[in-house]
This record gives C-alpha cells, structure tokens and sequence, in this order.
C-alpha cells in the first residue's frame, strides 16, 4: 500500500472586515484575471490580482465560528470562498488573499 503524505503551506484570507482564515493548507484554488490557478506547497513566488469567483482551499481547516457562513463545503473535502476580487501573493511557502 503507497502511503501519500500532502505536505502543506500557509495560507491567511484577509478582508476588509477581518481575517477569515489563516493555517496550514494543502493547495488553493484562486480566480486569476489571467485565468485560473492552483497552487501547492514550494510554488514559486507570485503576486496575482483576483477577479471574482470562488476560492477553493483544500486540506482539513478549522474555520473560527464567527467567519463560518462565508464559507462552503465543496467536493472531495474542499472549502469554498466567494469573492468579488482581490490580490494574492506567495512568498516563502506562505500565501496571503487579501480579498473582497
């Protein structure tokens, strides 16, 4: 039996309001304005500007009770987050969404 291990990266949403997630994830799913895009643990360093869509996050978070119905459960154990823009950058294994 092949043992997989996912190793993880940072991951903290902020918004306006307040910070909506922030822990260990194993990849995202962003809406670039150039198409979009997933990123996994070691991606190369990027800053990206975010169109509307829905932010996918996969990996086993915890969401703070406060912050929980901004949120959705997507398939295979994802967790969702609808924005109408934004700007992400991924530096040293840690990606900041700095969302609306």
């Amino acid at each position: 039996m092949k043992i997989e291990i996912l190793e993880t990266m940072y991951l903290e949403i902020v918004s306006p309001e307040a910070t909506l997630f922030s822990g260990e994830v194993t990849s995202i799913y962003v809406p670039g304005v150039n198409g979009d895009f997933e990123m996994l643990n070691n991606h190369a360093p990027i800053v990206s500007i975010l169109k509307e869509g829905v932010v996918k996050i996969s990996g086993s978070i915890e969401l703070d009770e406060a912050v929980q119905d901004k949120f959705t459960k997507g398939d295979k154990g994802t967790t969702l987050l609808k924005i109408n823009s934004g700007t992400l950058e991924m530096k040293d294994n840690k990606v900041i969404v700095l969302a609306d």
